[in-house]
């Protein structure tokens, strides 16, 4: 077995609205860290004083993903996309350690799965 936690479709679904958050906070995070106004800033500032304001704004972005990873991290839900929204619930199919497979577009319901090695391509439904 790969993960220690497994999910069922039920405690998946329940943290949807969660994941979705975390999402959400991630890519926030992530624009905060690309931003070309303090990456510029940074690039210009004093090398001792760390960066003033864009310093602290791309610390927090960074702290900000950092944490909203770890969180999923923990509780081994995977984040394949974040672009797209694609996470994976490590659950049991007939004793078989698979995913249960969401992308964000697809509401608030987790209706695929697949294995572990198969990626989004081998998806089947429920």
């Amino acid at each position: 077995m790969r993960h220690e936690r497994h999910y069922s479709h039920a405690e998946a679904t329940g943290l949807l609205g969660w994941v979705a958050e975390q999402l959400g906070v991630m890519r926030e995070a992530r624009a905060g860290l690309t931003d070309e106004e303090s990456r510029t800033a940074l690039t210009g500032a004093a090398p001792g004083n760390g960066g003033g304001a864009p310093g602290k704004a791309v610390s927090e972005a960074f702290l900000a993903l950092r944490n909203a990873l770890a969180e999923l991290a923990g509780r081994e839900i995977v984040v394949r996309d974040l672009d797209r929204g694609l996470v994976d619930f490590p659950s049991l199919r007939d004793g078989e350690e698979v995913y249960l497979c969401w992308v964000e577009t697809e509401e608030d319901a987790i209706t695929e799965w697949h294995g572990l090695d198969a990626g989004f391509g081998g998806r089947q439904p429920l």
